[in-house]
């Protein structure tokens, strides 16, 4: 079953900016979905035209099959969204933000308060319930609104930049959450600019830009069209100069003691070690230069950027 489905998504503002040319998506139920793009490509847009927030110029959103247009009331009752900006009164106590946002779905509080105390526990907000929300910090704020969307339990989860301006360590227990809730039967569509989280949780990806969609796919076969690797390896020992070898042309002396290293898709990072060794370098470490699905999106957007102008 098709927890989202898209067709022919139209909008175009006053302005006569048009945001979305008319783009078909498909989410199956139970997946964990990353929609991704650069700043204006239509990806807030779209999810405003999903939660009821934009109005569409043109085409259909069901969810669950159920119509945004015919049945809006039930459609909406199936989502759960985290928007980018937090919008609740910050005035107002944690507990109560959540239990009043379950009584917008007609969940009666005796059943949303065990529901807050359970979400508020796993996200690590409950010592935190009865204080104002204006003194959480930036992270709990965020932790707050996954908190609020899930009360009233949503079969589709819509996150739009959940960790921004999260530090690493949250971040990592947010990915966790996330990936229990999918486990459980949750679907999920994730929007973000860290890149990694993309590539770390979500098995399908689609790409937007200017409005259409560039690419849509699995997550493995997208970052299959890498051509190439580049990666940075720290030695133990000092080098003078860049190493020479015979399998790798694009070999670069960061300092006395790291090496950048392209690696093309013919080849693997063991082939690049056993040659590295032959010449009695050892590896002490090393990471990728760019994230992957990074460096493929700005070669899918650029692409499309020089298709655009010609």
């Amino acid at each position: 079953m098709l927890a989202l489905e898209i067709e022919n998504l139209q909008k175009t503002y006053a302005s006569g900016l048009q945001a979305l040319k008319g783009i078909d998506l498909e989410v199956e139920q139970g997946d964990f979905f990353a929609l991704l793009g650069p700043n204006g490509a239509g990806k807030s847009t779209c999810i405003g035209i999903i939660s009821g927030l934009v109005n569409k110029t043109a085409g259909s959103v069901r969810i669950f099959g159920h119509s945004i247009d015919q049945e809006f009331t039930f459609a909406k009752s199936l989502l759960g969204s985290v928007p980018q900006e937090f919008n609740f009164n910050t005035f107002e106590p944690v507990e109560e933000i959540i239990i009043n946002q379950a009584g917008y779905y007609g969940v009666p509080a005796r059943i949303a308060r065990p529901e807050t105390e359970r979400y508020l526990k796993q996200l690590g907000l409950w010592q935190h319930r009865r204080s104002q929300a204006r003194r959480l910090s930036g992270g709990m704020k965020r932790r707050l609104m996954i908190a609020r969307a899930l009360v009233h339990q949503p079969q589709l989860l819509i996150l739009d930049e959940p960790t921004a301006g999260v530090d690493i360590e949250l971040r990592r227990t947010m990915w966790d959450f996330l990936d229990q809730i999918n486990a459980n039967g949750t679907t999920i569509i994730l929007t973000t600019h860290y890149l990694e989280e993309a590539e770390r949780m979500c098995r399908n990806v689609a790409i937007i830009d200017e409005g259409n969609i560039i690419q849509n796919s699995s997550m493995a076969s997208l970052l299959q069209q890498l051509n190439s690797e580049t990666f940075i390896l720290y030695l133990r020992e000092e080098l003078q100069h860049a190493p020479q070898l015979a399998s790798f042309d694009n070999v670069t002396r960061l300092d006395q003691h790291s090496i950048e290293v392209e690696v093309p898709e013919s080849l693997s990072i063991n082939d690049l070690i056993g040659e590295l060794e032959a010449q009695n370098i050892v590896v002490e470490r090393m990471r990728n230069k760019v994230n992957r699905l990074e460096e493929l999106f700005f070669k899918m957007t650029a692409k499309n950027d020089t298709a655009g102008l010609a």
